[in-house]
C-alpha cells in the first residue's frame, strides 16, 4: 500500500474508506458492515465518517462494523462548524466517541468553515488533543484564504485538508495544493470518483482499457499519484471494496496522465473551491 506523511511524521494508507450515506437503510447494513471489514483486511485503515453523515448513522455502523479491530484504525470523524467553538467542540467530540465505541479519534476535523473563529476552533482543537479526546485535528473544505488565516490563527498543528478533489474538480491545483505542499500538509480528498459520475466518460474509459484496469481505479490511482493524497472513496460491497484496493498497485504512465489531462484539463484560471 502507498503512504501518506502526516506532519508528524506518521505515515498512513493512501487509500483509505468513506462512509458518507452509509448506516442508513436497514436492507443495506449488512453489506456495508462486510464492505468497512474487508477493507481493513486489505489495509485500508483510514475510515472517515462525520456526525453529519445520517446524523450520527455512519459513526454507529463503523463502530458496529470495527470496533473489534480498533487499534488497526486510523479513525476520522468531522464536526458542524456550529459546533467547533470552545463551549460546543468537547461535547460534540463526546458524543462522536461514543457513536463510534471508542475513547479516542486519531484524526478530528472541521467539516467546513462556519461563524466561530477560526482561533477559537484551533484553541478547542488543541484543549481536545492535550485531553487525550483526539491525537491529530484538521480541516475540511476550507479554501486558500482560509488556511493562510489559519495558520496565522495558531493552526500550526493542522494536519490535513480534506477536500473535493478528483479528475473534474481539478481547481485547487492553482494555488491551494501548492500551499498546503510548501506547509507539508497533507490532502484528503472526498468523492474522487465524483460519487460514479466519472466513470461513464470515454477518454476514462479507453485509459482503463489499454491499462486492462476499470475507470475507477484510474480515476482514484490519478487522485493519488501525487503522492500527498489520501483517497477516501466509499464502497458499499466487498466487490467494489476489493476494485478499490486495486488501484493502488496502478502506476499511470506519463500517456495515461497526458491521456488524462487533454480530457480532464484543469481551470484556465483559478476558482473558489467547490464542495458537495
Amino acid at each position: 500500500m502507498k503512504s501518506v506523511m502526516l506532519p508528524s511524521g506518521e505515515k498512513l494508507p493512501a487509500l483509505g474508506q468513506g462512509s458518507w450515506m452509509m448506516g442508513e437503510r436497514a436492507d443495506r447494513r449488512a453489506a456495508e458492515i462486510a464492505a468497512l471489514r474487508t477493507g481493513v483486511e486489505l489495509g485500508m485503515t483510514v475510515i472517515d465518517t462525520a456526525e453529519m453523515y445520517g446524523e450520527g448513522a455512519a459513526e454507529r455502523l463503523i463502530g458496529e462494523a470495527l470496533g473489534a479491530v480498533r487499534e488497526r484504525l486510523f479513525l476520522v470523524s468531522k464536526a458542524y462548524p456550529q459546533n467547533a467553538s470552545r463551549a460546543r467542540l468537547a461535547s460534540a467530540c463526546e458524543a462522536s466517541l461514543k457513536r463510534l465505541g471508542t475513547d479516542r479519534l486519531d484524526l478530528y476535523l472541521l467539516h467546513w468553515r462556519g461563524s466561530v473563529p477560526l482561533a477559537e476552533t484551533v484553541e478547542a482543537m488543541e484543549a481536545l488533543k492535550a485531553a487525550g479526546k483526539i491525537r491529530h485535528w484538521g480541516v475540511s473544505n476550507l479554501d486558500t484564504d482560509d488556511m493562510i488565516e489559519l495558520a496565522a490563527a495558531g493552526g500550526g498543528g493542522c494536519a490535513t485538508n480534506q477536500i473535493l478533489y478528483n479528475l473534474t474538480r481539478r481547481g485547487p491545483e492553482h494555488a491551494l495544493l501548492p500551499w498546503l505542499h510548501d506547509h507539508a500538509i497533507p490532502v484528503m480528498a472526498y468523492s474522487p470518483v465524483e460519487q460514479g459520475r466519472l466513470l461513464g466518460h470515454p477518454a476514462l474509459a479507453d485509459v482503463a482499457r489499454n491499462i486492462n484496469a476499470t475507470p475507477a481505479q484510474v480515476a482514484l490511482a490519478w487522485t493519488m499519484h501525487r503522492g500527498s493524497v489520501i483517497a477516501i472513496p466509499k464502497a458499499g460491497t466487498v466487490d467494489h471494496v476489493h476494485e478499490n484496493r486495486a488501484a493502488t498497485d496502478l502506476d499511470l504512465a506519463d500517456t495515461d496522465l497526458a491521456a488524462l489531462d487533454a480530457a480532464f484539463p484543469r481551470p484556465s484560471r483559478p476558482r473558489p473551491l467547490e464542495m458537495l
